[in-house]
């Protein structure tokens, strides 16, 4: 057992250390857009509001931090709703599908043909049943989230070696032991894989309600700057929007290593 604990102990400490690695290149790989940014205004002259220098992006964000840190703020409300509830709702459907297949024919077509449907398209009925404001945005991130929550699931349900399965049912092993110490430890990568895209989809999703039928959020203030011609402002809302989506990865990403450190992905990640 003290074996054992002492081999998850590393495993942590390792992935912290690839942490600091991976903050190293992603502060350079910054870097590296910004210089390249300023030459290519430098170089080809380009006019601000086409595209502005990095520095004029910060001024304008510092001089509308407040309105956008509030904003932003709406935005994420939108985001960590809709991706809550379709993880609520993804996951028992994924379970269902997997253990009987009866629901798998039921329910699996209808998911396929939905999610085929541009979300843009539903705004009409969004309005109507949501109206104008946050529970438009939820909707449309729950949609654009549930879709790859529910197939990663699936597929890392089903990934499971069956001989594990009979050797267990073999011995004993109830239905319900087996789905909770093989299906589901086993199903984690997957699923985690559908979590870290559905958390980048997220956002697109609150982004497209605010386009949609909202006026509040980020996705608002992109519309408003585009109307004023505030390139600066376009691209400054833009980047904070890519930090927003960034943190949300990653901290799905950290819930992943510290909950399955064992498995191959995170130890080669931390070699």
């Amino acid at each position: 057992m003290a074996e054992k604990e002492a081999k998850k102990l590393s495993l942590w400490s390792a992935n912290a250390r690839g942490w600091h690695v991976d903050a190293f290149w992603m502060f350079l790989s910054l870097v590296i857009v910004l210089v390249l940014w300023e030459a290519l205004v430098a170089v080809f002259g380009f006019p601000a509001h086409l595209l502005p220098r990095p520095l004029a992006v910060v001024y304008s964000v510092i001089d509308h931090w407040g309105t956008i840190v509030e904003n932003a703020g709406d935005t994420t409300v939108a985001v960590m709703l809709g991706y809550v509830l379709a993880v609520v709702f993804a996951v028992p459907i994924a379970i269902l599908i997997v253990i009987s297949p009866q629901v798998e024919r039921l329910l699996y077509p209808p998911l396929v043909a939905t999610q085929s449907i541009p979300k843009i398209a539903l705004a009409p009925l969004f309005i109507v049943w949501f109206g104008f404001g946050l529970e438009t945005k939820v909707a449309v991130t729950f949609l654009i989230c549930f879709f790859p929550i529910v197939v990663d699931t699936i597929v890392g349900l089903r990934s499971i070696d069956p001989s594990l399965i009979q050797l267990a049912r073999s011995m004993g092993a109830p239905s319900s032991r087996v789905f909770l110490k093989l299906r589901l430890p086993g199903a984690l990568p997957s699923m985690f894989g559908g979590l870290k895209v559905a958390s980048a989809l997220a956002v697109v999703g609150a982004l497209t309600g605010e386009y949609i039928a909202s006026d509040s959020g980020l996705g608002y203030i992109l519309l408003s700057a585009s109307g004023e011609m505030n390139t600066a402002l376009l691209f400054g809302v833009l980047i904070v929007l890519s930090v927003l989506a960034m943190i949300f990865f990653y901290a799905i990403e950290l819930l992943e290593k510290l909950l399955i450190p064992w498995h191959v992905s995170q130890r080669s990640h931390a070699q």
